[in-house]
């Protein structure tokens, strides 16, 4: 059974921008935020200063200490490593950062041969906010592993100055920190502002509900027309012409181009057959002359047929002579 065929999705949503440029403007915004996030993201990964804060806040008391790990595999015990302090955020947030500038390179040509339609960039836009704030979740996650320092919400670096941190050389490393978390929120504020007009701008307007319904009885229309053609004997497939045109002489009571005959003028000399005489062909009478000309095979029978006497007669003659 075949199925129906699904109406366009532009009877459903705009597929046009009211502002094209709008977008442009947009993107030159996002660049600059995609490459610090690029950055941040990169100079974070490979465990660069996660460990350090972590021991950092534990000789502060913040948080737990990560030397509890070493413990509980000496003791065979369980450990399940707070996930604001795992390696699984790092490389999460390099991922995102590498996608982030994908996205935004991928959107300008998309963008330019108008296939980025509001509806693609709301969806797009909407599946960016998901997976950053997945990643801003994880960030300020809480480390409740030891109970004489828990940490029930997000880490020390986060909630507190960086001036307090013991070892003077993670104060750089807390200010990376706070501003890869400040700009992932930047970066998800850009994308739910870019929603937001994609959604607007998915709502049809007055206007652009007018141009599709006068789009669908113009297409009404001419479905009808054709099918009307192509039922109806008959009729020319030329454009009639308009009314007032004169008369064919040939046709006095009708009006426009004359029309075709059923079968063309050469079909009766096809259809005739090879034994015809050629009386029907006035024209080789009225050219032809008193003496018409012999063909050329004629002609190369009388010849042969002449040597051939020739060549009798001249052998008979020779015979006689040698016999006397």
């Amino acid at each position: 059974m075949r199925l129906p065929r699904l109406p366009p999705l532009r009877t459903f949503f705009a597929t046009r921008w009211r502002n094209h440029n709008l977008i442009f403007m947009f993107m030159a915004v996002e660049l600059p935020l995609a490459i610090i996030l690029l950055t941040l993201t990169g100079i974070a990964n490979h465990d660069l200063y996660r460990t350090k804060l972590w021991q950092d806040g534990a000789d502060n008391g913040f948080n737990s200490n990560p030397n509890e790990r070493l413990y509980a595999a000496a003791n065979n015990q369980p450990y399940k490593t707070p996930i604001v302090w795992s390696g699984f955020i790092t490389e999460y947030n390099l991922v995102l950062g590498i996608l982030s500038l994908f996205v935004w390179i991928a959107k300008i040509p998309v963008h330019v041969l108008h296939m980025l339609t509001p509806p693609l960039s709301a969806f797009l836009h909407a599946g960016m906010i998901a997976v950053w704030c997945y990643s801003v979740r994880y960030q300020a996650g809480p480390d409740m592993s030891d109970p004489k320092h828990p940490q029930p919400g997000a880490p020390w670096y986060i909630t507190k100055k960086c001036t307090v941190a013991a070892v003077r050389e993670d104060i750089h490393y807390c200010n990376q920190a706070k501003a890869l978390f400040a700009f992932s929120i930047i970066m998800i504020f850009y994308y739910f502002t870019v929603l937001c007009v994609s959604l607007q701008n998915c709502v049809m307007t007055k206007e652009e509900l007018e141009e599709i319904e006068e789009l669908k009885e113009e297409q009404k229309t001419m479905k009808e027309y054709e099918d009307y053609v192509l039922k109806t004997p008959g009729i020319p497939m030329t454009p009639a012409l308009p009314m007032g045109t004169p008369a064919h002489p040939r046709y006095p009571g009708q009006s426009g181009p004359m029309p075709m005959p059923s079968k063309s003028p050469f079909h009766k000399i096809v259809t005739r057959s090879t034994d015809a005489s050629s009386s029907d062909l006035p024209l080789r009478q009225h050219f032809s002359s008193p003496n018409p000309r012999r063909s050329m095979h004629q002609e190369s029978a009388e010849t042969l047929s002449g040597q051939q006497a020739q060549s009798q007669t001249s052998f008979v003659t020779t015979v006689k002579g040698f016999m006397k």
